[in-house]
């Protein structure tokens, strides 16, 4: 899918990996970037692991080399924030610091300049286009969507705008400032059940990993729900639920929640469609992050025509966000009846341990995972290369 050019070089390509930074899944990329270390082609490529601290700092490791190989010590679990267990948090804790400038040509990791960075931060400050931004100045090649794409896929208020003028099945939803919601909260909660119906899911508008996200049942959770998103943004997504006719005496069945993988720049392919089967009432942070319980399963037991659809409508996605590289692509299905298919959201820098979505998707339909890293790399470059065709001032 790649431009091959990895394979036409005669010296390896020196790649950043970025990982740790200021948001709430700081955690989330160290496990991410614990695997790609380990994973990666050293054939290919000479590595270089950076890292963002909570604070903000950037480090870089005195020996690379020693800090991809780390200290997983035998039998030990993999927790994401000990020096001990995840070459991320060693360096974290002892690496030197460094600096990116944004000056073309001049990206000093390690002391050397780097060809290609991949990026392996989750949600704010590295998934919204921030860190995109930096890499454009310093024009340097780098994983995953642009400035645009990134920042669009970020905003669940903006992805959807983009989705409905793409004509994209989505779910009815409100969207509020918070300065609404804290000056006005009865005119906000009058305006929610005036369009939608119980039960609601509310969400800050940029935020990963399902942070900030509640279910709310009825009028007396709605407030509460949107307090707690409010904590996390200055606007708020409001969605009406998905699912199945209530059962005698109990709840409606939820929907389900199916991911497909895309991979690509201008012609995007998708990968098989998998499902999500939560062991909570839904998808949440401590059910993907916290708790046993929640079990993928690939391919998703449906039907062909409705795997053709969730794929189509996937790849429409991408492009509908101008993404590039990489994005999990999430649907929701009702769960009986009609067993309608609505668009939920993009994520462009998605999990990306070997036990997450979007590689097991990738693993599925036949691409292993040093291969996939391998691809997306070689898509960097290959974007990197068709942007440098575009002139920026009248000659």
């Amino acid at each position: 899918m790649g431009s091959n050019t990895i394979g036409m070089m005669a010296e390896k390509l020196r790649v950043g990996i970025l990982f740790g930074g200021r948001s709430g899944e700081h955690e989330v990329s160290l496990l991410s970037a614990a695997s790609i270390l380990k994973a990666i082609d050293r054939s290919k490529f000479d590595v270089v692991p950076i890292g963002i601290t909570k604070e903000g700092r950037w480090l870089a490791a005195g020996d690379a080399q020693g800090l991809i190989e780390g200290t997983h010590g035998a039998g030990r679990a993999l927790r994401a924030g000990d020096p001990q267990a995840t070459p991320g948090a060693k360096l974290l804790h002892e690496g030197m610091p460094t600096l990116m400038s944004p000056e073309p040509g001049s990206q000093v990791a390690a002391g050397k300049s780097l060809d290609v960075v991949f990026p392996v931060l989750h949600g704010t400050f590295g998934e919204d286009g921030t860190i995109q931004g930096l890499f454009e100045l310093a024009g340097i090649a780098y994983v995953g969507s642009g400035v645009l794409g990134s920042s669009a896929g970020m905003d669940k208020d903006v992805m959807k705008r983009l989705f409905a003028q793409a004509r994209l099945p989505i779910v009815k939803h409100v969207t509020l400032l918070r300065t609404e919601w804290e000056k006005s909260p009865r005119k906000s909660v009058a305006r929610i059940e005036a369009a939608l119906r119980y039960p609601l899911f509310v969400k800050p508008a940029n935020l990963g990993s399902s942070v900030g996200i509640s279910k709310a049942h009825d009028r007396r959770e709605l407030g509460p729900a949107l307090t707690e998103a409010a904590k996390y943004d200055r606007k708020l997504v409001v969605e009406e639920g998905v699912g199945g006719k209530p059962r005698r005496g109990g709840n409606a069945a939820p929907a389900r929640e199916l991911e497909v993988a895309v991979l690509g720049n201008d012609d995007p392919k998708a990968s098989v469609v998998g499902e999500i089967i939560p062991g909570k009432e839904f998808y949440d942070y401590e059910a993907k992050y916290l708790t046993e319980g929640s079990v993928p399963v690939i391919p998703a037991k449906i039907s062909k025509s409705e795997s053709g659809q969730i794929r189509e409508m996937a790849v429409k996605a991408f492009k509908a966000c101008d993404l590039a590289g990489l994005a999990r692509v999430d649907f929701l299905m009702e769960p009986d009846g009609k067993r309608r298919i609505y668009l939920n959201e993009v994520n462009t820098l998605p999990g990306f341990t070997q036990i997450s979505m979007y590689p097991k998707l990738w693993e599925g339909t036949g691409l292993k995972y040093k291969d996939l890293i391998t691809t997306l790399i070689e898509l960097a470059l290959e974007r990197h290369s068709e942007k440098s065709q575009t002139v920026y001032s009248k000659e």
